[in-house]
């Protein structure tokens, strides 16, 4: 898998250095609050959030969501599905919904707008990756960010192509020869 990868854009050890910092930045904020809930957006984020709730220094839960909207395709169809809910009641607690990354933000926009009808007592987004170039959907930005990419098919650290190369320890530019048919 390591021979579909075009170029490394961001190595173990820097991807550790953001999590870790923005942990920093998330320990703080939330220091005061009387329930942080981290929503984890699966399956891109289970890798980022794992890392991330490992450095947030606060007691948390967690919890997930299943929204779709690529499917097996590099262009998001623009129909965003909930396919799995939150076990979790988030009335009045403070939401951190973990996303890998934040493209048209429609998934995102879907997700926020949805978890704002549960009456938490705020939602704020956190993501690994943010596509600076991308036309983005409403008001929806990261409120916490490792990383802003170009508008390049990226993959590893949880990030996929047809389900494929999650599992890689760096993020990527995939080779357009493996999904341009």
């Amino acid at each position: 898998m390591h021979k579909d990868v075009e170029r490394i854009l961001f190595t173990e050890e820097r991807i550790h250095e953001a999590v870790s910092g923005i942990a920093a930045h998330i320990t703080s904020d939330y220091a005061d609050s009387s329930g942080l809930i981290v929503v984890g957006i699966l399956k891109g984020a289970c890798v980022f959030m794992t890392d991330l709730i490992r450095e947030i220094k606060l007691d948390c839960t967690i919890d997930f969501m299943v929204a779709k909207s690529y499917g097996n395709s590099t262009v998001s169809s623009g129909n965003v599905r909930i396919l799995k809910d939150l076990d979790s009641d988030i009335a009045g607690m403070d939401v951190l919904i973990v996303e890998d990354i934040l493209d048209t933000a429609r998934t995102l926009s879907a997700v926020k707008t949805y978890l704002l009808g549960k009456r938490p007592a705020s939602v704020k987004i956190c993501t690994l990756l943010d596509k600076v170039a991308a036309e983005k959907v409403g008001d929806v930005r990261a409120d916490y960010k490792c990383f802003d990419v170009e508008n390049e098919f990226v993959v590893g650290y949880g990030l996929d192509y047809a389900e494929h190369y999650r599992n890689l320890p760096y993020i990527g530019v995939l080779k357009r020869s493996i999904y341009e048919h």
